[in-house]
């Protein structure tokens, strides 16, 4: 990928991973970027760097515009390793002596990563660096996704540099919002939301709240990962400021595994009986669905079904695999229910109650719906019957 021009004396020199399919746990089958962004002025600032593998890609792309000596400044937004990476490459080429701007997490997580005794900079909130013509300012940013998140506002052309907030994984010769289908920008930007911010939605209203406090307007937002929102930056935060509060909607995702297809035909049921009450419904087989894209369907969605059957008087591998990633992410607000098939030990259902329990999900019941072996007419016609029970459940939420 080659350089970018962004703004006036504005450049992204960040790269393409194309390949790259698993991040953290997450699906990425279009691949990822990792931005970089040079600014020219009267001082030279480069902020954020690449994954170490990238490293000499990054060093082209920035020797194309600048010789690498030629930059005053480096700045470490996030110490991620997917963003600082190629520091070391970048530091032993500008000269360990040129300052490494970061915030005082950023520092300790720099120096422990790295074990340099680079120019470290640790900045205050609010600091300001002058390059010349164009003033940056650094604003905190804790925990959204690390304690040494900081974002970098440009105050002449209004653009921030937002780390890893605002982002996608998403590679594509596209660089700009604009020139990518709107709607498969905030599904990726969603999936991204879901599976990385998710936790961290009460920072994401904290930062949100200063923002306007601070009276910031935006015309560039410019993510770490996937496009540079140009066209209408409002957009994602707009999106961000929705996604981060609780959400009620008349949708349920029922998650499940089978083993011999009886949990299956319950899965079914149930979405027949949530249907019969006009809400909408998500069917997701944990096989063919992966948790990433479930965590993205239930985003927005008000409950939550799981489905296992009986192992080994324990839940179904992947259920628990996929039950570990949610409780990760700690989704709020969300109603709950579970069932499963059984031989002859129910344990299963006891242990998803207590699983959804813990995770502070609101039960629609205590116990759950568990049948034996294959359901035979009687036990279809119960499925459908807690589905319509779980379908209620979400009308009386709405309606309150």
């Amino acid at each position: 990928m080659y350089p970018t021009k962004i703004a006036e004396g504005i450049y992204d020199v960040g790269v393409n991973d194309w390949n790259i399919r698993d991040f953290h746990g997450y699906l990425t089958p279009t691949g990822t970027t990792y931005n970089s962004f040079l600014i020219i002025d009267e001082k030279i600032a480069l902020i954020d760097t690449v994954k170490k593998e990238f490293s000499n890609q990054l060093i082209k792309n920035i020797t194309d515009i600048v010789p690498l000596e030629k930059i005053d400044y480096v700045i470490s937004n996030h110490t991620e390793m997917d963003h600082s990476g190629g520091l070391p490459a970048i530091m032993h080429r500008v000269g360990k002596d040129k300052p490494l701007y970061c915030s005082k997490m950023g520092q300790k997580n720099l120096a422990m990563h790295y074990r340099n005794d680079w120019n470290y900079h640790a900045v205050e909130n609010g600091e300001e660096l002058d390059l010349g013509k164009r003033q940056l300012v650094f604003l905190e940013a804790r925990m959204l996704h690390w304690p040494d998140s900081m974002l970098t506002y440009e105050k002449k052309d209004k653009i921030l540099f937002s780390s890893d907030a605002f982002g996608q994984h998403y590679a594509g010769f596209e660089k700009f919002d604009d020139q990518l289908d709107r709607e498969i920008l905030l599904h990726h930007s969603k999936k991204y939301f879901a599976n990385i911010v998710l936790l961290y939605a009460g920072q994401v209203q904290k930062l949100l709240k200063t923002v306007n406090d601070m009276g910031l307007t935006f015309n560039m937002i410019c993510p770490d990962h996937g496009m540079i929102w140009r066209e209408n930056p409002n957009l994602i935060i707009d999106a961000y400021d929705k996604w981060s509060q609780p959400i009620f909607s008349k949708k349920a995702v029922v998650v499940y595994d089978t083993m011999w297809q009886s949990t299956k035909m319950m899965a079914e049921q149930i979405c027949e009986g949530i249907v019969a009450e006009g809400v909408n419904v998500r069917p997701m087989n944990i096989r063919t669905n992966h948790r990433s894209d479930i965590m993205t369907e239930l985003l927005e969605a008000s409950a939550i079904v799981v489905g296992s059957p009986t192992l080994n008087n324990n839940v179904y591998p992947t259920v628990s695999d996929f039950l570990t990633y949610m409780k990760g992410l700690r989704p709020q607000n969300k109603l709950a229910a579970c069932f499963g098939s059984y031989g002859w030990n129910g344990a299963s259902i006891k242990i998803l109650n207590s699983e959804l329990a813990s995770m502070k999900f609101n039960m629609i019941d205590n116990t759950g719906l568990k049948i034996q072996y294959v359901p035979d007419k009687k036990g279809l016609n119960a499925c459908f019957e807690y589905g319509q029970t779980i379908g209620k459940a979400i009308c009386n939420r709405m309606n309150n």
